[in-house]
């Protein structure tokens, strides 16, 4: 289960596949190279995002589902 509390560098590990769907919600940027450190929520806040929960309950979806 993904949480805001969640280290960026362990989420990534341990789900790969939602590297596309968090970059597309502006929470990862892995693909243009920055360095990602630190935890969901602490990314969210320097990126200016304030959906961090309604984010969370759609990457925990797509876990559950199994889609990616």
């Amino acid at each position: 289960m993904i949480t805001k509390d969640m280290l960026i560098e362990d989420l990534v590990q341990e789900y790969p596949k939602l590297v596309v769907p968090l970059k597309m919600e502006g929470i990862v940027c892995l693909a243009c190279g920055e360095a990602v450190w630190g935890t969901l929520e602490a990314q969210a806040l320097e990126k200016g995002i304030n959906n961090l929960d309604d984010i969370i309950t759609r990457m925990n979806a797509l876990v559950m589902s199994e889609a990616l």
